[in-house]
């Protein structure tokens, strides 16, 4: 999928947007709370990671390992089953990550070469934060339990994030619009 630079930009600001509108929602505490444990959010986010996965594996160029292709395809294949057995705790925050990792891809694929415009540092700085943050709790995705603890601890923490979140959202569709 290749995407015009305003188009990954919008394509951000409405990621922001609709991170923070339910951050700011107080109903979603209780989803947000549950989703890093969440048996049917593990099936969703890895489902969608293990196909995006298997499908950037089917379109493998010679110098990625084309040739080898089908043998990549089966163990990709085979980890995500694998993964429901022997790592099934925190598995939503795995595949979440995973599915973050590879749509950052495509924001930054986007980005690609178009230095001369200094307003793209807007969308692809927190999409590299981003990308840290998914590292880091790909690698210990109970931090996800616990920063939900901490945020929905005291009332208005998690509905200043969502509004900041929100108005960074706005900030960025408007940026694409202004290309």
């Amino acid at each position: 999928m290749d995407l015009s630079l305003a188009q990954a930009t919008l394509l951000a600001g409405f990621g922001f947007l609709v991170l923070g509108i339910l951050l700011f929602m107080p109903p979603t505490a209780s989803i947000l709370k549950t989703f890093p444990r969440s048996r049917r959010a593990a099936y969703v986010t890895m489902a969608i990671a293990s196909v995006w996965t298997l499908y950037k594996v089917l379109h493998l160029g010679e110098a990625d390992y084309g040739n080898y292709k089908q043998y990549i395809f089966i163990g990709f294949a085979f980890l995500a089953l694998l993964a429901f057995k022997y790592a099934p705790d925190f598995l939503s925050v795995r595949g979440a990550c995973i599915v973050y990792l590879l749509l950052a891809d495509v924001l930054l694929t986007a980005a690609f070469g178009h230095y001369e415009e200094p307003l793209r540092l807007f969308m692809v700085t927190p999409i590299y934060l981003g990308i840290a943050l998914s590292l880091y709790l790909a690698h210990s995705p109970f931090r996800l339990r616990d920063f939900f603890s901490w945020l929905f601890a005291v009332g208005p923490r998690a509905r200043i994030l969502g509004l900041i979140l929100m108005l960074y959202g706005g900030m960025l569709g408007g940026i694409a619009f202004a290309y």
